[in-house]
């Protein structure tokens, strides 16, 4: 007897993470703490002390669920952005919020948007509803905006924006952001996804938080994971009007975000030290990587994340032998790029570690 289920679900081809130090350790015989693991867009920092503390402070309450209408961390973000408590979701991560969204905007028989070459979650959380995908070719490998919007079709219900784009590091400036929104069908949702955002050049930041009360069909989606350095603990938000907020809150799992990653987030959230600090790395990183590969003859994406994508030729033998060197990196064929390997930014002595290993094994 087979399992029924929906085709949809059975052509789903799972999210592919990048490889656990632990699992590369023990395929090649090498010692773990040897191996630099630049493959998950991580923070190198790790955790902020702050959050570490707030998290101890937590543990005596584990015995109980946590606050599942995440009150606290809801007043520091409803602070931070101001906006109202009743327009934040609290995710399991900001992955969460983009499934969210999905399943509770998407059905068999409409259609979501986005761009070739954005984030995987976008494609499965599409295709896990049933929803029909309309993949728009990228330009410059970042969203051409523009055919983004003539792709909406009359079923269309959602579109996925990437800001920076992850795995292309390629950034879109507000004034393009705020003419599409303009344009968009009021009953077409736009989730902007600024995973990346703290990353970003001062000079290119702006405040997207101000288009909400213009635009009730816009969701904006953050996440803890990055530059605040809290990955391991699934901690993300969505921004929006109340009425999509509401819906977003009917399809959330219960307690999806536990105790110790509601403190460690509001800790983490008031460590504007340690935001810099992630932040001046990061830049540091991503011009020490850049030149390296400008230097080698190498094709890259100028980044506005914490990655590079560089164009290597054949990426399986790099991405090979970079794992016998002990540096874990991402392949991305499975976005349409065989060609490429993109690497995050480390600590200074993991990029010069990966550097060293990535001129020995493509010769240069």
């Amino acid at each position: 007897m087979s399992i029924q289920a929906p085709e949809y679900v059975r052509s789903i081809a799972p999210y592919q993470a990048g490889k656990p130090i632990s699992e590369l350790a023990r395929e090649y015989g090498l010692q773990p703490e040897r191996i630099v693991k630049l493959a998950s867009n991580e923070n190198p920092l790790g955790i902020p002390a702050s959050a570490r503390d707030a998290m101890v402070a937590a543990i005596g309450d584990l015995g109980r669920y946590p606050d599942s209408n995440g009150f606290e961390l809801k007043a520091a973000l409803s602070q931070r952005y101001a906006v109202p408590p009743e327009w934040i979701t609290l995710g399991n991560g900001s992955n969460d919020i983009l499934e969210l969204a999905a399943h509770a905007l998407l059905q068999p028989g409409v259609s979501a948007v986005y761009s070739q070459y954005s984030f995987a979650v976008y494609a499965l959380a599409t295709q896990e509803t049933g929803a029909r995908a309309i993949v728009v070719p990228a330009r410059s490998l970042g969203h051409d905006l523009d055919a983004m919007r003539a792709a909406i079709a009359a079923d269309t219900r959602l579109v996925f924006i990437a800001n920076p784009n992850n795995p292309t590091g390629t950034f879109l400036r507000a004034d393009a952001i705020a003419a599409f929104l303009a344009q968009v069908p009021r009953d077409v949702v736009v989730v902007l996804d600024e995973a990346y955002n703290e990353y970003l050049d001062p000079s290119l930041r702006f405040d997207s938080t101000l288009w909400l009360r213009e635009h009730p069909n816009l969701v904006i989606s953050r996440t803890f994971s990055k530059a605040y350095g809290l990955a391991g603990l699934r901690a993300g938000f969505g921004l929006a009007q109340a009425e999509l907020t509401d819906l977003m809150n009917r399809v959330r799992q219960p307690f999806n975000v536990s105790t110790v990653a509601q403190a460690a987030a509001i800790a983490a959230l008031d460590d504007a030290d340690f935001l810099q600090r992630s932040y001046e790395l990061n830049r540091r990183g991503l011009a020490r990587l850049q030149s390296a590969f400008a230097q080698m003859g190498f094709e890259y994406v100028p980044s506005h994340g914490n990655f590079v994508l560089v164009r290597v030729g054949d990426a399986d033998a790099v991405f090979e032998g970079l794992l016998r060197a002990g540096i874990i990196v991402r392949p991305v064929a499975n976005y349409g790029l065989p060609q490429w390997l993109r690497v995050t930014v480390g600590l200074p002595e993991e990029n010069e570690a990966f550097l060293e290993a990535f001129a020995r094994v493509t010769g240069r």
